[in-house]
């Protein structure tokens, strides 16, 4: 076999087109073939019918090296992706009995009966190779052409269960030897810079750069930078990829970079905290708990994060963190004077040394002219002092977006916080 340089995810299953699974299993081959050093070209969803799989295989073996399939390996008369793929190699079905040996044991060692239209999914195109599968019923398999252009199909159960470890544990030795290269990825995660502006800043870097590439990616608030460089080794590719995450920091998009492949937020604030020895406390009210419950997703959290409180209403935010009720009375519950006392109170009575709140109208109503759905108020306190950010979120947003954008900044703040 030839090396294999592209490839095509072709994933077969009428009821990925009906939107009743979402499609895990191409992101999932996506980043391991990218780790290999093969390109993926394309992405196709195919329904269980021989003729629409037959050109949808054409077409992508008109264009890659490999084509990887998954779904339609089961013992069911509409599993025919093995079938369709024996054809259009010209290889005959054939029994694998060490195939058909597994299958049997499977069942019993579940203390089932076997159907006796297991024994379909034991048959092999002839000259195939079969990779074992110790997770389900569907061996996998790769057929190959014997002649120029060289051709490949790895044909994978659809289930993520047993596509997941089948290719971890014996599809990628198998394609190793087929890569002269590898391609390495890191992140550049950015917070408080629109994907734009990011984009005017970086613009140069992104249109010269060939080998690394700078693709943008954005979600709620944030810009990921994704920066790929394919190399002879991973040492060299990863080496390229940090002299261009060097340039970028050194831009303006530096002041807003939270971290290098660190995820989320949450794990670069739990991380900050690690290394600075200081711990933190939250107040919600428009949140509801999503700044804590964010922190608390991140493993080792309870050595920096001592707890948090909800405080929906006036009398909560008085009886405990301590709001004054003048407070209240002249600048109400969504403004930066109760959101900095929020966070004093929280970090007097919890005793860590920064503490966020946040509190604001995530809507769809409750806001007034003055202070429209949207606006929130995000409070710090640390021993050095205390500060607040403004969001002016648009009203035609919807509540989650508001709350998530607003645990973001908190989050932003204290690890701006914790680094000063």
């Amino acid at each position: 076999m030839n090396n294999i340089k592209t490839a095509e995810i072709l994933c077969v299953g009428t009821e990925l087109l009906l939107g009743d699974i979402v499609n895990t299993n191409a992101a999932f081959l996506s980043q391991r073939l990218a780790a290999l050093g093969i390109c993926v070209y394309k992405h196709t969803a195919v329904g269980d019918n021989p003729e629409r799989l037959r050109v949808a295989l054409e077409r992508a073996l008109d264009c890659a090296d490999l084509v990887i399939t998954s779904g339609g390996l089961g013992p069911t008369y509409d599993d025919l992706t093995k079938e369709t793929v024996a054809d259009w190699f010209g290889r005959p079905l054939q029994l694998h009995e060490e195939s058909l040996e597994r299958i049997r044991t499977y069942f019993a060692r579940t203390g089932r009966k076997m159907p006796v239209n297991n024994e379909k999914q034991a048959m092999m195109p002839r000259g195939a190779h079969v990779f074992t599968n110790n997770y389900g019923t569907a061996p996998a398999l790769a057929i190959s052409t014997d002649t120029e252009p060289h051709k490949t199909v790895i044909m994978l159960p659809g289930p993520p269960g047993e596509l997941m470890p089948i290719f971890k544990e014996e599809v990628e030795p198998y394609l190793k030897s087929c890569s002269d290269s590898v391609l390495v990825s890191k992140n550049i995660y950015i917070f408080g810079m629109g994907e734009s502006a990011v984009d005017e800043v970086i613009k140069s870097i992104m249109r010269d750069s060939v080998n690394p590439t700078v693709a943008p990616y954005c979600k709620e608030g944030e810009v990921r930078l994704r920066v790929t460089a394919k190399a002879d080794d991973e040492q060299t590719a990863a080496s390229m990829c940090d002299g261009v995450i060097e340039q970028i920091c050194a831009s303006e998009v530096g002041n807003f970079v939270y971290g290098i492949d660190v995820d989320s937020l949450e794990h670069a604030l739990v991380n900050v905290l690690h290394e600075k020895g200081l711990t933190l406390c939250c107040a919600e009210s428009c949140t509801g708990g999503l700044i804590a419950e964010r922190i608390t997703s991140v493993a080792g959290c309870s050595d920096v994060f001592f707890g948090g409180c909800v405080t929906y209403t006036n009398e909560i935010k008085q009886a405990l963190l301590g709001v004054s009720a003048a407070t209240l009375e002249r600048h109400g519950a969504v403004s930066a004077e109760t959101a900095m006392e929020m966070a004093r109170g929280a970090r007097e009575r919890l005793g860590t040394d920064i503490a966020v709140s946040a509190t604001g109208i995530a809507g769809p109503s409750g806001g007034t002219a003055e202070t429209p759905v949207g606006t929130v108020f995000i409070g710090l306190s640390t021993q050095n002092g205390e500060e607040y950010r403004k969001l002016t979120l648009s009203a035609m947003r919807s509540r989650e977006y508001i709350r998530i954008v607003s645990a973001s900044n908190a989050l932003d703040m204290a690890i701006k916080a914790a680094t000063v």
